[in-house]
């Protein structure tokens, strides 16, 4: 069974297929229908709503989510606030700046826009935000009418408003009305969630139950926030028959310095780690922002973009560059390798049955490494990259030191192009340095062709992203590090 808050009233639910998607839930099974489904993939936003998952310090994060790819068992523990909840008075200050500012479509697109709008109003009410974070808010929104000035006018005026409902309001906590006393009556042991006779749905809270589960079923599937797997149901129509969250597991989730090293859970989703690798690596900052959508930043982690393997991952060619390890963990106790020794080929890894992985160790830069991440792709937000250059520098007095220069989108798995920078090593950094490196990328790589973009293309691009390299190093400020352009 599972428990959660749904619009502030208790819910438990058992005996569902956990195939189920919230959204799915939330329509046919709870009625609940001004929550949309446009693309049920994670693209459109249509679907957002938000959750609410209590902090050991007794604070509750508030996060705009695609219901559409998110699974019904990773509600245990949390609140759901669907935008059904802002019915009743008083509207909320998104709701009547909509309004007021004409923002409102076809109703279609709208009650996500409105939903990830008041996430934003509930971690920034009541301060002036600039355009920046207000546009990264509605990032996954795809707006089909096309009105995008009218809903950033009435996010702009939102966001500088107080909201003040009645505590039995069902979205009252998202305005520090609190919702603790009923989240912290939740038990917080481990769940499972299955049909009779059906698929199966085990969520851990603890490192040796997972290996347990893991042991007793190795060909279940790892779930952490489904951003990717959750499509084969969606997409491909599949029922997958058994699941293993590790979205409840401590050990996994956390994000911590440890010497020269920064560590990251597994578990860890983008907006958890993306501020402590970017102070140490500018460079992931601007990257991890155009890494899909807000939505997916809140639910996707680093050992899911990993452990699905794909070539055109945007973290792995940067972890790749950096040297960076992946930590193994199952029945059998732990074991690291390289990050680039993992991958085997096209959807191909070096977990063993039973194993999954634990954590990343990402080095600290050293003195004179520099470190360039861009990503081309078709759309500057909620895009797949078509090809990712992820290049770390060492250079000594202008020439070039040491050098590792990974790409996605390039091969079969993210690799590095090893023939290009042994032309790069020892050569000045300099434009005919590059542009004689370039002429190794034919060797190193022959790419496919695609919807995304052709193989000639690619190789163009692999190259024009390293000479931008250069070109950045050039203009960059006195601190190597700060270099944080992208494509």
């Amino acid at each position: 069974m599972i428990e959660f808050l749904l619009n502030g009233r208790v819910e438990k639910v058992d005996q569902l297929d956990p195939n189920l998607s919230i959204l799915e839930w939330l329509r046919t099974k709870m009625r609940l229908t001004g929550t949309k489904e446009g693309c049920a993939s994670g693209d459109c936003g249509a679907c957002t709503v938000i959750t609410g998952t209590p902090g050991t310090d007794g604070t509750i994060r508030y996060e705009a989510i695609n219901s559409c790819i998110s699974l019904l068992g990773s509600l245990h523990g949390k609140e759901l606030i669907t935008v059904d909840a802002f019915q009743n008075e008083p509207r909320h200050p998104v709701q009547r700046s909509m309004m007021e500012q004409h923002g409102a479509q076809c109703g279609f697109c709208t009650p996500g826009i409105v939903m990830s709008l008041v996430a934003l109003h509930a971690n920034k009410g009541g301060k002036e935000q600039d355009d920046h974070q207000l546009l990264e808010a509605l990032s996954g929104n795809l707006c089909r009418c096309t009105g995008y000035r009218p809903i950033i006018e009435a996010g702009r005026q939102a966001l500088v408003q107080e909201w003040t409902p009645e505590a039995d309001h069902p979205a009252a906590s998202l305005c520090g009305k609190p919702a603790t006393s009923s989240l912290s009556a939740i038990h917080q042991d481990s769940i499972t969630l299955a049909a009779l006779e059906g698929p199966r749905y085990d969520a851990p809270v603890s490192l040796d139950e997972l290996r347990a589960l893991r042991r007793e079923f190795p060909e279940s599937r790892l779930v952490a926030g489904s951003t990717d797997l959750a499509l084969e149901i969606t997409q491909q129509l599949k029922s997958l028959d058994h699941m293993i969250s590790v979205e409840r597991v401590p050990e996994l989730k956390g994000c911590t310095r440890q010497g020269d090293e920064l560590v990251i859970g597994a578990a860890a989703t983008y907006q958890q780690f993306r501020g402590p690798l970017s102070e140490l690596w500018p460079a992931f900052d601007p990257m991890i922002e155009r890494l899909g959508s807000l939505q997916i930043r809140n639910r996707g982690t680093i050992g899911g973009n990993i452990g699905n393997a794909s070539p055109i991952g945007d973290m792995p060619p940067a972890l790749i560059a950096l040297e960076a390890t992946v930590v193994l963990d199952g029945p059998e106790g732990q074991r690291q390798l390289p990050l680039e020794a993992f991958f085997h080929g096209y959807k191909q890894t070096d977990l063993k049955p039973g194993e999954f992985i634990h954590s990343v160790q990402v080095p600290a830069p050293q003195a004179n490494e520099q470190l360039y991440i861009y990503k081309i792709s078709k759309r500057l937000d909620d895009d797949i990259s078509a090809v990712l250059g992820a290049f770390r520098l060492t250079l000594d007095n202008g020439v070039v030191a040491d050098c590792r220069l990974a790409f996605g989108g390039m091969a079969a798995t993210p690799t590095r192009a090893l023939k290009t920078e042994t032309a790069l090593k020892g050569q000045p950094w300099s434009e005919s340095s590059v542009i004689a490196a370039i002429a190794s990328l034919a060797d190193d790589f022959s790419p496919l062709s695609d919807v995304r973009a052709s193989a000639e293309y690619r190789l163009q691009v692999a190259g024009n992203l390293l000479r931008r390299a250069l070109l950045a190093s050039d203009a960059s400020t006195s601190d190597p590090l700060m270099v944080t352009d992208y494509a």
